[in-house]
């Protein structure tokens, strides 16, 4: 079995999965470390860790950025030594059609949520890689399984990480590493929030844009299938605890009911199926009608 994995670094771990992820390992005895831009974040996460004296440190990291990742990783092991796990949180999202999206916001959800993944596990490899032991938790999504209408900015950066995690998985087994996905469904937090915030260049014009009635369509369908969600962070978090601790782990863990609904039906069911089941249930075919051009009189 080996020595117990008890140092962890978490990206993105100020808020939402992260933070919950963060709290939970701490709790659990776990030596963590959380990474995120924010200082008011960073700082509150601490407050919360030094009242309830939990072994849980905050740093400054921006996994965009090279330098701020190095010095973030220089830090770690002056505190407690090389790092046994890491997870990676950070990410935002864009939610636009494709035809919209700017290549400079497509370019930031690119580096947040593919780069910077990649930044941050390259530098932890090598030590990794020599001292035969350690595990890499990668948050993805259901979205990278199942892309939705304005999702074609965050899907496209899933579908990318589930694909770079499933060859660093293969790599990195002669080495004793394991390499897992987390894919939560939807699980309401500050994430959210964000997102529509970055969005809002798109969803502010959206009456004027040719794509109208689709971003109609999203919005009802989306404020109907996400306004009663039981979910939690804290239930991502024990999944990710599970992952941690199982060994060997699943490739891949789901979170969520719907999540594991949508696995099973990414497996079973055609392309053309799965395209009919979300056109009628984001009534784009209604909305085809909607942009059809007026027939001449």
């Amino acid at each position: 079995m080996g020595k117990k994995l008890s140092t962890v670094l978490i990206t993105g771990g100020t808020s939402g999965l992260g933070r919950a992820t963060a709290v939970l390992l701490a709790e659990q005895g776990y030596r963590v470390f959380v990474g995120g831009r924010s200082q008011a974040k960073r700082d509150a996460l601490q407050a919360y860790a030094r009242d309830r004296k939990l072994p849980l440190q905050t740093v400054e990291m921006d996994v965009r950025d090279d330098a701020s990742v190095q010095r973030a990783l220089a830090e770690v092991p002056t505190h407690a030594g090389p790092i046994d796990v890491l997870v990676n949180s950070a990410g935002i999202g864009y939610y636009a059609v494709m035809e919209e999206i700017r290549m400079e916001h497509l370019r930031q959800q690119f580096e947040t949520n593919f780069f910077g993944v990649v930044r941050v596990t390259q530098r932890v490899l090598p030590e990794m890689r020599q001292r035969r032991r350690g595990r890499i938790i990668n948050l993805s999504s259901i979205a990278g399984k199942l892309s939705l209408p304005l999702f074609g900015p965050y899907s496209g950066s899933k579908f990318a990480l589930e694909g770079m995690t499933d060859a660093l998985r293969l790599e990195v087994y002669p080495f004793g590493i394991y390499v897992v996905l987390i894919e939560p469904g939807y699980i309401p937090t500050e994430f959210q929030n964000v997102a529509l915030e970055l969005s809002s260049p798109y969803t502010a014009s959206a009456a004027e844009s040719p794509y109208a009635a689709v971003y109609g369509a999203f919005r009802r369908r989306w404020k109907l299938s996400t306004s009663r969600s039981p979910y939690k962070p804290e239930d991502a978090a024990l999944v990710i605890l599970r992952a941690l601790r199982e060994t060997p782990p699943r490739p891949r863990y789901t979170v969520t009911r719907r999540a594991k609904v949508v696995s099973l039906a990414r497996r079973f069911l055609s392309d053309r199926a799965i395209d009919r089941t979300l056109i009628r249930a984001f009534g784009l075919d209604r909305a085809a009608e909607t942009a059809m051009p007026p027939k001449d009189s």
